[in-house]
């Protein structure tokens, strides 16, 4: 596990010479990627959302697209059309920019419900259907969307669906002082990210990913998983619980946290740890909940506290 917890390192450290202060963001982040996931980033305007995903594409020397939601924006616009070329006289596909390696799907709760449905596919299956022809991703695919969580004004709020494709939800935050200080004396005479060179590429990041599927999950932190998500599902403040999905994300982002702690094997710590960003977003709290300002967070954070941690041997059995 030496080697994943170098992975995780360097990639880390390397996001961190251009996101300050950020490290545990950072970290979920990676986690997403060796779990071949997607990640929704939901914070304020100008903390770093887009520069994350740019540095993230940059660190494995991916390709990077950029799509800026808008609510005039069709799915053809995400996919990719087919156009007649009356020279060869047959339909060529011309790519959308969800034909990339790293895709940032900025504002992405600014489009319509139907071009948001667009990405379902394609987030879920890896591939996209235009015209009834399947047109596969590259790989490694990963989806970064942010959307920004106080401004509701000419805004789609993502259908349940949509929300369930994320593997994490992350939230950056202001800087500290000492931090913000930083940044501006970093900034003053060139970006950082000018001068962030490619550490890892696609190849070693999809070698990485099939060493996570290996890291062992012992009986009693799977069930520990299930009894959270199942929690979820018979709080009265819930409307809607989390689905088999969370219990899997739970389990994959579990394995990658382990792997980049450099152990070959899930502890409950893990779980507990990646609980809110895996859960939160899947439960959708009831009106009358809302009106107590009971959050999804809150929800998840009581659920954590509740269910006791189970004993036993959480190492793989010795050889």
């Amino acid at each position: 596990m030496a080697d994943l917890k170098a992975f995780g390192e360097r990639l880390t450290k390397n996001l961190e010479t251009v996101i300050v202060g950020k490290r545990q963001s950072i970290e979920l982040i990676v986690i997403g990627l060796l779990c071949q996931g997607h990640v929704l980033i939901e914070d304020v305007p100008g903390v770093g959302k887009t520069m994350l995903a740019r540095s993230l594409a940059k660190s494995l020397n991916a390709t990077f697209n950029r799509i800026q939601f808008t609510p005039d924006m069709l799915p053809s616009d995400v996919t990719g059309v087919s156009i007649y070329n009356q020279q060869k006289r047959e339909f060529e596909f011309r790519p959308g920019p969800i034909m990339g390696q790293i895709v940032l799907a900025d504002e992405i709760n600014r489009a319509t419900p139907k071009t948001q449905a667009a990405l379902l596919e394609a987030m879920e299956e890896h591939q996209v259907t235009v015209d009834g022809v399947t047109h596969l991703l590259d790989k490694p695919f990963m989806v970064l969307a942010t959307q920004n969580p106080i401004e509701y004004e000419g805004t789609f709020p993502l259908p349940e669906a949509q929300l369930d494709r994320f593997l994490l939800r992350v939230r950056l935050g202001y800087p500290s002082v000492t931090d913000e200080i930083h940044v501006l004396e970093q900034q003053q005479l060139q970006h950082p990210i000018e001068k962030l060179e490619p550490v890892f590429t696609g190849d070693q990041v999809l070698e990485a990913a099939e060493v996570v599927k290996s890291i062992f999950v012992s009986i009693p932190v799977k069930r520990y998983i299930v009894d959270l998500v199942t929690r979820t599902r018979q709080s009265n403040d819930v409307y809607l619980g989390s689905s088999p999905r969370g219990s899997l994300a739970l389990f994959r982002a579990g394995q990658a946290r382990a792997a980049i702690a450099g152990r070959d094997y899930v502890l409950p710590d893990d779980v507990k740890a990646l609980a809110q960003p895996i859960l939160a977003h899947r439960v959708i709290v009831t009106p009358a909940a809302r009106l107590r300002e009971v959050s999804a967070e809150r929800i998840v954070q009581e659920i954590v506290a509740s269910v006791n941690v189970p004993g036993g041997d959480y190492q793989p059995p010795s050889a």
